[in-house]
């Protein structure tokens, strides 16, 4: 598996030693978002190695290859916050486009070398974003065939990605299937997404930014249900074809935001936090901060899922109610993990916007 010291790469990593009797190689560059903190409770399991390596190095994954022998792959290497991209484009270019196209030109030489029963069996399973399709409007839902119409350098890259996974499955036959989800959120997540940034930002009695006005919808997904879809796909999935995994949770940011202020209530009151009382701040929806919105900022997300739950069985486990109550329930009780993973890397600042972010009180 590549990418799993990453945050639904750690996730997917844990639910495949309990669901599986696999052994679970992890590939991981360990840039700023991959920490293996994220994967100290299965550092002494067996079936468990690591190798740091970036899948872009060619010799090193043919190396990696060579020692492991794999029955299949997950793709979840990938530099994935669209802020980062629009000031980095290149690291995307790199990673997703670059370290897909050698990662499938090794893994295509490993599968011609395989005997007919191994042949039969191996998997490239590569995990995508349902950003590669663009925005949509009020109304209407991404399916499989919705054209790609990327519009961050982020989602440019992982749609290069997604085509290439399946010309190499068009034109060699290497055994690959696409898996597109929707915004993830739960244990483990880097923090400069939307949740664990409110979150963190909230219990230090920081700003709370919301680009533009705030309503920009996302699809949420709770990242084991989305682990869950992955290995179905995987096991069960019909090579050559894309699958959909959404949440079917639909929400406006600022109703995130508002969310996770009012969970965190009942669990943290913000009249107990210090944090607010030094700033004179009764409640942490007094936090937010409306700020310039990202450059080409796509309008609305949402996930037609049924095609992976009619052919495959999935479902959520999960909706947005219980899954940002666990979420945050998470996060307070392993503020170390967080603390950890930024120290040197991240204090939170605005990314992608190299001007303009001052903001107003909502």
């Amino acid at each position: 598996m590549t990418g799993g010291a990453g945050f639904i790469g750690s996730n997917l990593v844990r639910y495949l030693l309990r669901h599986t009797a696999a052994r679970i190689v992890v590939v991981d560059k360990l840039t700023y978002a991959g920490n293996l903190a994220s994967l100290e409770a299965v550092s002494s399991d067996p079936r468990y190695a690591f190798v740091h390596a970036d899948i872009a190095d060619a010799p090193r994954m043919q190396s990696v290859f060579k020692d492991y022998d794999p029955s299949g792959v997950f793709n979840l290497a990938a530099e994935s916050h669209v802020d980062r991209s629009i000031d980095s484009p290149g690291d995307f270019i790199h990673t997703n486009v670059v370290g897909t196209f050698v990662l499938l030109h090794t893994a295509l030489a490993h599968f011609s070398n395989l005997d007919e029963v191994r042949r039969g069996s191996f998997r490239f399973l590569h995990v995508s974003t349902d950003e590669v399709y663009g925005s949509l409007p009020a109304e209407g839902f991404f399916t499989e065939q919705t054209p790609y119409a990327p519009n961050s350098p982020y989602s440019a890259s992982k749609a290069s990605a997604d085509h290439l996974v399946r010309a190499y499955y068009e034109t060699y036959k290497l055994p690959g299937l696409i898996t597109n989800c929707s915004n993830n959120y739960g244990p483990f997540q880097y923090p400069e997404k939307l949740i664990p940034l409110v979150l963190l930002n909230a219990l230090e009695g920081k700003s709370l930014p919301i680009y533009g006005d705030g309503m920009n919808i996302r699809d949420w997904l709770y990242v084991e249900d989305h682990c869950s879809g992955i290995y179905l796909a995987y096991r069960k999935g019909r090579l050559g074809e894309k699958y959909n995994i959404g949440g079917n949770n639909e929400r406006a940011n600022i109703h995130i935001v508002d969310a996770l202020c009012d969970t965190l209530e009942k669990f943290r009151p913000a009249a107990n936090n210090p944090a607010l009382a030094d700033r004179g701040i009764q409640s942490y929806r007094d936090l937010k901060v409306f700020v310039k919105d990202r450059p080409g900022h796509d309008r609305r997300y949402a996930i037609d899922a049924e095609k992976i739950s009619k052919e495959l069985g999935w479902r959520a486990e999960h909706n947005f109610e219980t899954g940002i109550v666990q979420t945050v329930k998470w996060y307070l009780e392993n503020e170390a993990w967080s603390k950890h993973v930024q120290e040197g890397k991240y204090t939170r600042e605005r990314l992608g916007v190299s001007s303009g972010t001052e903001g107003k009180k909502s």
